[in-house]
């Protein structure tokens, strides 16, 4: 039987119903009786993150750290709350902490690539993400970041076949079309690029374009009449 009252339950309820002043107000009374109560502690900083306060967030997080130096997380809150005051290079300090003990924590290593792309390089930020994708080849955020790496760099086509990776996994993120198509445009195929701003997958362009030639129609035609098609397929029931 769980219990409604046991805090851990209380505070997972309010952070659920995004009543973020109620759970820092009630962690603030569970500290006034326990002062290093570790649920509290970490609590108290999630809540302020989400009201933004990062500055005091992380002034909790810091006093769960002189309980437990490496408490995980702690470090993430602490990291979340510098990327947002864009205090990149500490991020990139915890975030080496958090790998000397877990070489393969994706998150951290997602982290200092993303502060490492903030702070101009690049370079530097591609390892964290081909070390990421060693461990899940599938990490969307890697796949996605890296091709924002690689775009910084001015390899466009690598950067392409990498947000196109991520859109195999899934296809639903609204911002990979465009994102592929912006980069098509600056290598100057404006055929992919609007077939790219339609979801179309690398692998699927060479054929439209083809068929389009076969039939002596545009790509925009060849594609509606492709859509035409398969909306207008018999049902297999």
């Amino acid at each position: 039987m769980v219990d409604l009252l046991d805090p851990s339950n209380v505070i997972t309820r309010m952070f659920n119903g995004e009543k973020y002043d109620e759970m820092y107000a009630y962690c603030k009374k569970l500290l006034e009786k326990i002062p290093n109560d570790m649920v509290a502690l970490q609590n108290i900083s999630l809540s302020l993150i989400y009201l933004k306060k990062y500055d005091e967030a992380i002034d909790y997080c810091n006093k769960v750290l002189e309980i437990k130096n490496s408490d995980i997380y702690a470090l993430k809150n602490k990291i979340f709350a510098l990327e947002n005051l864009k205090q990149y290079e500490q991020v990139l300090e915890l975030c080496k902490q958090i790998l000397s003990t877990n070489s393969k924590d994706i998150w951290a290593l997602n982290s200092m690539g993303l502060s490492l792309n903030e702070l101009n390089r690049h370079k530097e930020a591609l390892e964290c993400y081909e070390t990421s994708l060693l461990i899940d080849p599938k990490d969307i955020t890697a796949l996605m970041n890296k091709a924002i790496s690689l775009s910084h760099l001015g390899n466009y086509q690598d950067a392409i076949d990498y947000y196109d990776r991520a859109q195999i996994i899934d296809s639903k993120l609204k911002e990979l079309p465009l994102a592929k198509s912006r980069l098509f445009e600056k290598l100057g195929m404006a055929d992919e690029s609007f077939l790219a701003a339609q979801g179309i997958l690398n692998k699927d362009m060479e054929k439209i374009k083809n068929d389009a030639k076969e039939n002596r129609c545009s790509i925009f035609h060849q594609l509606c009449d492709d859509e035409f098609k398969k909306s207008n397929k018999p049902s297999d029931i």
